[in-house]
């Protein structure tokens, strides 16, 4: 838990200073809210896709206990998250692939996970300052779209947490302790 809200914090961090460079552009101009809830987004795609690319394929069905998804199905897990989040904000209905259920290779994995984030770029890129306080309903309630997007976020970075401790028992380096990982994102 303290791991994660570690994590969390350190990518607020990172993530505001970047925006605070760019803040120039007219998007964040005109609709602050949105265009920092989009660049937030943009470097959890990033940590996302990494980790998924970073895994070799014989640990995708690695999980320290039988209680536990395995990577593979933490990546599915976030890629049918993403249809599930992003189809509220979109109004529409969630496909729900069911990638978790269905995908297993490495490969297959990656590929749901590009299009699951290809998705919610659509919901990410027509938030508007104004839209986003339009209220859908998400798990039986009234929710603004800007609060279910970063919910979406918020989930992704839960589960980013997982598969760092899953990287770190097969030694590999997460994402966001990679050298110059960080710097390399605020430039996008």
């Amino acid at each position: 838990m303290k791991s994660r809200i570690v994590i969390s914090a350190l990518f607020a961090v990172v993530a505001a200073n970047a925006f605070a460079s760019d803040a120039t552009s007219s998007a964040a101009q005109n609709n602050p809210l949105s265009a920092f809830n989009k660049h937030v987004y943009g470097g959890v795609k990033a940590i996302l896709l990494r980790s998924a690319e970073k895994m070799p394929e014989e640990n995708y069905a690695f999980k320290p206990t039988d209680a536990v998804r395995s990577y593979g199905q933490i990546i599915g897990h976030v890629a049918d998250a993403q249809y599930l989040f992003c189809s509220a904000v979109l109004g529409e209905k969630n496909p729900a692939p069911q990638i978790e259920q269905t995908k297993t290779s490495k490969a297959d994995l990656i590929g749901a996970l590009k299009n699951a984030v290809a998705y919610c770029d659509r919901a990410y890129d027509g938030l508007t300052d104004a839209s986003a306080t339009r209220m859908v309903t998400f798990f039986g309630g009234d929710t603004p779209k800007l609060g279910v997007l970063n919910a979406n976020a918020m989930h992704s970075i839960e589960h980013y947490g997982n598969l760092v401790t899953y990287m770190r028992m097969k030694n590999i380096v997460p994402p966001t302790s990679e050298p110059g990982f960080m710097a390399e994102r605020n430039k996008q």
